[in-house]
C-alpha cells in the first residue's frame, strides 16, 4: 500500500513538474494534472484563494522565477509562520519547484541553508533549475521521501512544509523524522490539511482524492496525538480556512524538547479547529476562475 500511494502522488506531481518545465508560462498555469485541490463544492465566495501561490503576499513572490510560483500546489505558506532567523538550517518535505526552500534561504541569510527533500525527479529538476535562476547559493534540494529523510539526526533547526504530510503512506514515520533530524530545541511549522474529528476517514474520501490532498489527511486529534507519540511537545494547530465541507488548510507547530526538557512539560495541544469570523465559521475559498481558483488546478 505504501509503494502504491506512492506511485500515485509521484505521477500526479511529476505531471504538475512537466506542465511547468516544458509549457510557455501563460499555459503551465492550469491543467488536470496540477497539485492540491480537485473542486470540493465551496461554501461561501470570501477570502483568497486555496491553494497554490493565492497563499503568499505578492511582495514575497516578487523576486522569485516565475515557474517557482507556477508550480507552487499547497495550502498555505508555511515561512510566514515558521519564526526563521538568521543562521538556521531549515527543512522543507515535500519541496516541490522550491518556492518555500527559495523563501526560506532569503530569511536565514548567507550564513543560513535551506535544504528541501522530494521523491519526484521532475519536481527536483524544476526546483533546482529555479535555484540557479534566482541565484540561491545557500540552498540543496535532495532526492527521498518524507518517510525516510536523507538528513542526519539532529541537524535542522526547523522543518517547514506545505500541504504535503497528507500525502504521506505512513504519518507516524513522518512526525518520527521530524523528531529525529530536529536539534534538541528545534522546531516544526507546517501548512497541511486536517479534518473535523467527526469526519471518518471513508467520509475525507468523499470529499477529494489522496493526490488532490484530501482523503488522507488526518483529524486535528490524530494529528496532535500523532505529533506527541512522536516525542514532539508544544504542538498548536490552527484552521486558516476551509478546503472542503469539514476540511480546513491549517498551521500545524511543535518543537522537540530542549536538553533537560521532557516532552511531557508541553504535552497538552492547542487545537483550533473552527475560526470564528465576523460572517460565522471559516469560509469555503471560492474561486474566480483564475489560476488557482474553481479549478483548483494549484
Amino acid at each position: 500500500m505504501t509503494d502504491q500511494i506512492h506511485e500515485t502522488v509521484r505521477e500526479h506531481y511529476a505531471a504538475a513538474a512537466r506542465q511547468v518545465l516544458d509549457a510557455p508560462a501563460a499555459e503551465a498555469c492550469c491543467g488536470p494534472d496540477c497539485g492540491c485541490g480537485e473542486s470540493p463544492a465551496p461554501l461561501d465566495a470570501d477570502g483568497t484563494g486555496r491553494w497554490g501561490a493565492e497563499r503568499y503576499a505578492a511582495l514575497e513572490l516578487a523576486d522569485l522565477p516565475d515557474a517557482a510560483v507556477l508550480a507552487s500546489l499547497g495550502c498555505g505558506n508555511p515561512t510566514a509562520v515558521a519564526e526563521l532567523r538568521e543562521g538556521e538550517t531549515v527543512l522543507d518535505l515535500g519541496s516541490g519547484g522550491g518556492i518555500d526552500v527559495l523563501l526560506s534561504a532569503k530569511r536565514v541569510g548567507a550564513s543560513g541553508r535551506a535544504i528541501g527533500v522530494d521523491m519526484t525527479d521532475e519536481m527536483l529538476e524544476l526546483a533546482r533549475r529555479n535555484a540557479a535562476q534566482a541565484g540561491a547559493t545557500n540552498v540543496e534540494f535532495r532526492k527521498g521521501t518524507i518517510e525516510a529523510l536523507p538528513v542526519p539526526d539532529a541537524s535542522i533547526d526547523i522543518v517547514i512544509s506545505n500541504c504535503v504530510i497528507n500525502l504521506a503512506a505512513d504519518k507516524p514515520a513522518v512526525f518520527a523524522e521530524i523528531a529525529r533530524v530536529l536539534r534538541p530545541g528545534g522546531r516544526m511549522g507546517v501548512s497541511d490539511v486536517v479534518a473535523d474529528d467527526n469526519l471518518t476517514p471513508a467520509e475525507r474520501e468523499t470529499r477529494g482524492s489522496f493526490a488532490g490532498c484530501i482523503a488522507g489527511a488526518l483529524s486535528f486529534r490524530e494529528y496532535a496525538d500523532g505529533l506527541a507519540n512522536a516525542g514532539l511537545t508544544g504542538i498548536e494547530i490552527e484552521a486558516t480556512h476551509a478546503v472542503a465541507e469539514g476540511m480546513y488548510g491549517a498551521i500545524i507547530r511543535a518543537r522537540r524538547p530542549g536538553l533537560g526538557e521532557t516532552a511531557a512539560s508541553g504535552a497538552t495541544p492547542r487545537i483550533t479547529p473552527v475560526v470564528v469570523t465576523g460572517k460565522g465559521t471559516l469560509p469555503m475559498v471560492a474561486g474566480d476562475g483564475s489560476c488557482c481558483g474553481e479549478t483548483g488546478c494549484c
